[in-house]
């Protein structure tokens, strides 16, 4: 499943509709969590009955029905995908928290299937044909969609952003694989120093897009508190705001998507460590540098080009790779201020080197054992600066970003 996301050229009426039909999303989506709470235990609520609440809904709401019904259906769909996805923790003994369904109040996208809307036959303008009164709009970016055949969309989402209003297509095509231009081997620790160490000594550097952008960001900050509410220099303020927060996790999105891309089209194994980020990011200390330098993000990305380049990608313990010795095995304690590995039997190298050939070495061994590591690859395509994260699709099944927002 390939996305495909054009910035949407409208009057101000036509943004207010478009508003008025995410409000409308928001709405239904948390009726169908409601619906789900107060019905008794021995009532089955799954995804065709929350499908048939959004049809009891159009009956009783007139704004509701002026929504397409597919995306009336789309709007259940994500309730009842944090639904499963609380079962699911259940059922696996998830500890802490199982993410029980939460009503939503910041919903910024409404999604279509397929119907409500029609492509214009030059492909550079859509309309929506449902009675929100969104009516046609301009699709502005690069025109990949005049390569691909309507019946091939499934999905159309309307995102609205900080800096204006995008349009998001689902196409249903297969990943196409790339070569490798080398077969190397690499073994990757992530930090905070640098983005990355590997094992042949290459440090990336960490580009710190939020610490660089922090001054700005608070001063813009301290501006809304100091209009009134209610005013539109406030609303403004508030806008200002955001666009800064897009342009830095715009930043993260890019950096990740290239220099997971190289590592994977030189490399014919990539090791990497699987770290506990979630857990990581509650040492208040070191939150926000971990939320910098977004390891997760790039995870996701090394394993899309894996797919891509036919790569395998393995995600190891990182249990003692920095105490370990990469030379003689020999355990080698010393502190997180220790930057350089100094062992007896005469190695001496810079720590996060020494921990990814250990790595490397530990990915090794689960490539040719058991444990192979199966990459899911994703699909994406960037236009206009979009945001890469929210077009994350999966090869096979459709993307989780258009059923659970």
């Amino acid at each position: 499943m390939l996305v495909l996301e054009y910035k949407v050229k409208g009057k101000q009426q036509q943004y207010r509709a478009i508003d008025e039909a995410i409000r409308t999303t928001q709405f239904i989506r948390n009726k169908a969590i409601r619906y789900w709470i107060d019905a008794p235990r021995e009532a089955k609520i799954n995804r065709i009955a929350l499908n048939n609440y959004s049809t009891a809904l159009r009956k009783e709401f007139k704004f509701v029905k002026e929504l397409n019904s597919m995306a009336c259906q789309a709007a259940t769909e994500r309730a009842w995908s944090a639904i499963d996805r609380f079962y699911g923790n259940c059922k696996s003994k998830k500890p802490g928290k199982k993410e029980f369904p939460r009503f939503q109040k910041d919903n910024r996208s409404v999604e279509y299937k397929t119907s409500g809307w029609s492509l214009h036959p030059t492909k550079r303008r859509i309309t929506f044909t449902d009675d929100k009164g969104i009516s046609e709009v301009r699709l502005l970016g690069k025109w990949d969609i005049h390569t691909y055949p309507v019946k091939s969309i499934k999905r159309v989402r309307l995102v609205r952003k900080a800096d204006g209003y995008y349009c998001q297509f689902a196409v249903d095509i297969e990943v196409k694989p790339e070569s490798r231009t080398a077969d190397g081997e690499l073994g990757l620790d992530v930090g905070l120093e640098f983005f990355y160490s590997d094992s042949n000594g290459h440090h990336e550097e960490n580009p710190r897009f939020f610490r660089k952008a922090e001054k700005a960001i608070k001063h813009t900050q301290r501006q809304i508190y100091k209009k009134e509410k209610g005013k539109n220099q406030r609303r403004i303020a508030r806008l200002r705001y955001a666009k800064k927060h897009l342009r830095v996790s715009r930043q993260r999105n890019e950096h990740a998507l290239r220099i997971a891309r190289n590592v994977c089209k030189l490399n014919s194994l990539v090791a990497y460590e699987a770290l506990n980020v979630k857990g990581m990011v509650k040492n208040h200390c070191l939150a926000k540098s971990i939320n910098d330098v977004a390891w997760t993000l790039f995870r996701r990305w090394l394993e899309y080009f894996a797919i891509k380049f036919g790569t395998t990608v393995v995600a190891v313990n990182p249990r003692m790779t920095s105490q370990k010795c990469s030379d003689c095995g020999a355990i080698v304690k010393k502190s997180l201020s220790t930057r350089t590995h100094k062992c007896a039997c005469g190695c001496q190298l810079q720590r996060d080197v020494n921990a990814a050939i250990n790595i490397l070495n530990l990915g090794k061994q689960a490539r040719d054992g058991q444990s192979r590591s199966n990459a899911t690859g994703v699909a994406t395509s960037t236009l206009l600066g979009a945001s890469l994260v929210e077009q994350v699709a999966t090869a096979n099944v459709e993307s989780p970003g258009f059923t659970n927002k």
